[in-house]
């Protein structure tokens, strides 16, 4: 910066998460780990997060010195309470609307296992009161960025294309491609949106109006939660119909890979380890599987191959291979433990296998997030044979509590797996097995190799310490998140001796916030067919609920 120049005043970026779970409140896989580890991990770089979460009733329990921030009379037909407060290290804004998030279990799937109903009108007032509050809602606090995550924020970035006035840049995260809200045409005018949004150019598709495609088309910018995810994605192979959306968007998709919590995933430190250990003290975790052995009635074999498998149990997790491979593995020394659910015949295939062969094979068909502790500081290996994996948390799980994943070649398993190849092996670098294409046949060879290496015991222990070795913090991946948002917000970074600040980029150095840049009258209104009443207030919910 030039002498006598003045500096910008400096400042953190205000950023708006949006989305449908934060673990510890409420999870049902790695969205919900993402979205609470990720904003303490960008305070760093100076971006300050506030989560916006649907008000289930976990999530207004956990908030602590919460305040009555707003009230709305018509969110889409519904009246609307946003609740401040702060829960554990994360600052959040819940939606208090008891008919729509005041139910027990799972918050997408009601007791049979099926989609709620009324989904549909769920998330799209969480969309509409996230496009609300980043467009001044709130009189204390303004986003001067939007972050949406997966296809129940999707409907963030077209309300804000329809606001009135500027409004913030939005990013929008991919964790899941696979799950894009699909509704009927019919719903266009209950989620208050214009005629003319219902093109292929924006929330179209195939006849359906798509909760994912709005963001992908009209959000500034768009991440992947890995690097060969985002390549992936645009092919017709895995790009679930959206291949050619992300191919005309590429020049504003990223990959960045997640991270995981150090303090929550720390076996010295966690409670839900038998005997704790250090980070890479290999000898020290061995006395965890005699115990998990016995906690689970499996004889206590020091030279048995014990894997695990913590997922949900789904064809996409690759569960119904396991369970088709398992009786051929168990002609061998191995046992294998499995904790999850999903699939009800999936299910029913591994409680069989349970009752069939007792010394061999355990399951605990429930969400046990102690259990998905536990497992990783006992067996000696973790599996991930995952059809398709957008990122994965497991492995980063596996490799920092010294278990060996061992993996389908696939989306970000393969950004943070090195192959124990001959090479690999070699050169002293490997730290699991990756295994292509995802069949039951290349399942077991890969469990068959690691079988041969778990043998060759300075292999093993080698591989378990460059695991343990391997970052798989947010330490870095925070840096890029930081860095898309500031520059989408038209900010700068300033480095200090105190750490890293923001300013605003061309802004009056003496002004508290800058200008958005970001104007969304990227339309006529004339072309639109749209009318002030089209747009504040929405229209009143019509009907019955979907």
């Amino acid at each position: 910066m030039l002498k006598n120049t003045p500096i910008p005043t400096k400042r953190e970026l205000q950023l708006l998460s949006v989305a449908a779970e934060m673990y510890p409140f409420v999870k049902t896989g790695g969205l919900g780990d993402v979205v609470g580890s990720l904003p303490p991990a960008l305070e760093k770089h100076a971006v300050c997060t506030r989560t916006l979460l649907p008000g289930y009733p976990s999530v207004l329990r956990a908030l602590s010195g919460k305040t009555q921030t707003a009230r709305i009379d018509n969110v889409l037909g519904h009246t609307v309470t946003v609740w401040h407060g702060r829960a554990d290290s994360n600052t959040v804004y819940a939606l208090d609307v008891p008919e729509l998030y005041d139910r027990p279990g799972n918050p997408y799937l009601d007791s049979s296992g099926q989609p709620w109903s009324d989904n549909g009108i769920r998330y799209a007032v969480l969309c509409r009161v996230a496009a609300l509050i980043a467009t001044g809602l709130l009189p204390e606090w303004q986003p001067d960025a939007v972050l949406t995550h997966d296809w129940h924020a999707g409907l963030v970035a077209p309300y804000l294309h329809y606001m009135e006035k500027p409004t913030p840049p939005v990013a929008h995260v991919i964790h899941n491609l696979a799950f894009q809200g699909l509704y009927p045409r019919d719903m266009l005018h209950l989620f208050g949106l214009p005629d003319a949004s219902f093109t292929p150019a924006q929330i179209e598709y195939h006849g359906q109006i798509s909760f994912m495609k709005g963001a992908l088309q009209l959000s500034d910018r768009l991440i992947s939660v890995s690097p060969t995810y985002v390549e992936e994605i645009q092919t017709p192979e895995e790009g679930m119909g959206l291949d050619g959306v992300l191919r005309a968007r590429s020049s504003v998709l990223t990959g960045i890979l997640n991270g995981v919590d150090l303090h929550e995933w720390n076996p010295m430190t966690d409670s839900s380890v038998f005997f704790p250990y250090a980070v890479g003290d290999i000898m020290a975790r061995r006395a965890n599987k005699r115990v998990f052995q016995a906690e689970f009635g499996l004889p206590q074999k020091a030279d048995a191959l014990l894997l695990g498998m913590v997922s949900r149990l789904t064809t996409q997790k690759g569960a119904d291979l396991l369970a088709r491979v398992a009786p051929r593995l168990f002609q061998e020394n191995i046992q294998l433990a499995v904790v999850g659910t999903g699939d009800a015949t999936i299910m029913q295939e591994f409680a069989a296998l349970r009752s069939r062969y007792p010394d061999n094979f355990v399951c605990h068909l429930r969400y046990s997030e102690t259990l998905g502790h536990r497992l990783h500081s006992a067996v000696d290996a973790s599996l991930i044979p995952s059809r398709f994996e957008p990122c994965g948390l497991t492995q980063f799980h596996a490799l920092r509590y010294g278990s060996i994943p061992i993996a389908a070649r696939v989306g970000g398993l393969s950004d943070t797996i090195i192959d124990a190849n001959s090479a690999a092996v070699s050169e002293g670098v490997a730290n699991g097995i990756l295994f292509s294409p995802t069949t039951e046949d290349m399942l077991y060879l890969a469990i068959r190799r690691a079988q041969t290496l778990f043998r060759q015991k300075a292999v093993w222990a080698r591989m378990q310490r460059n695991g343990a070795l391997h970052d798989v913090s947010w330490n870095g991946k925070a840096a890029q998140y930081a860095q898309l948002l500031q520059e989408m917000s038209g900010y700068e970074t300033i480095m200090t001796d105190a750490g890293t600040d923001i300013a605003p980029r061309r802004a009056d150095p003496n002004s508290a916030r800058p200008r958005l840049s970001r104007q969304v009258a990227r339309m006529p209104r004339s072309a639109a067919g749209m009318t002030s009443s089209s747009l504040v207030p929405f229209p009143p919910r019509t009907g019955t609920r979907p």
